[in-house]
C-alpha cells in the first residue's frame, strides 16, 4: 500500500471513528477518505486498513456502487504500481454486505495474487 500520508488534503479527521480506528503511527497505512475525482462525481467515502496480513480499501457512495473507472483511480492512489489488489466475491453463504453501494479491494500483505497470463486480462 502506498504510503496514505499523502492523501491527507481528503483525510477525514474531525470523525471520532476514524481516528479510533487508526493510531497515528498508523496513518500511512489506514484511515477514513473523502474524495470527490471530478466535478461531475458524487463523493466517495474511502477506508484504508492494514492487518491481519491485508491491505484493505473500501469505496462507497451514497446512491450508487463506483464505476471500474473510479475504483481503478482510488487504486491507483491507494496502490503502489506494482501491486495487485483484487475484489472478491465470495461464495453466498459467506456473503456479509452492510452497504449496497461499497466494493472493496484487497491485498494480501505477504503472498502474490496469482494473475492469468497477461492475454487474457
Amino acid at each position: 500500500m502506498r504510503d496514505l500520508t499523502e492523501l491527507n488534503k481528503y483525510r477525514v479527521v474531525e470523525n471520532p471513528m476514524a481516528r479510533k480506528r487508526c493510531l497515528p503511527e498508523d496513518y500511512p497505512y489506514c484511515g477514513a477518505f473523502k474524495i470527490k475525482l471530478s466535478k461531475t462525481t458524487p463523493t466517495m467515502t474511502v477506508i484504508a486498513s492494514t492487518g491481519g496480513g491485508w491491505d484493505h480499501v473500501s469505496v462507497s457512495m451514497r446512491k450508487r456502487c463506483p464505476t471500474w473507472e473510479e475504483m481503478k483511480k482510488i487504486k491507483e492512489m491507494f496502490f503502489r504500481p506494482d501491486e495487485c489488489a483484487v475484489e472478491y466475491h465470495p461464495p453466498q453463504e459467506e456473503n456479509i454486505s452492510l452497504h449496497d453501494f461499497c466494493l472493496h479491494m484487497w491485498r494480501p500483505q505477504n503472498d502474490v495474487i496469482p494473475m492469468p497470463p497477461e492475454w487474457m486480462v
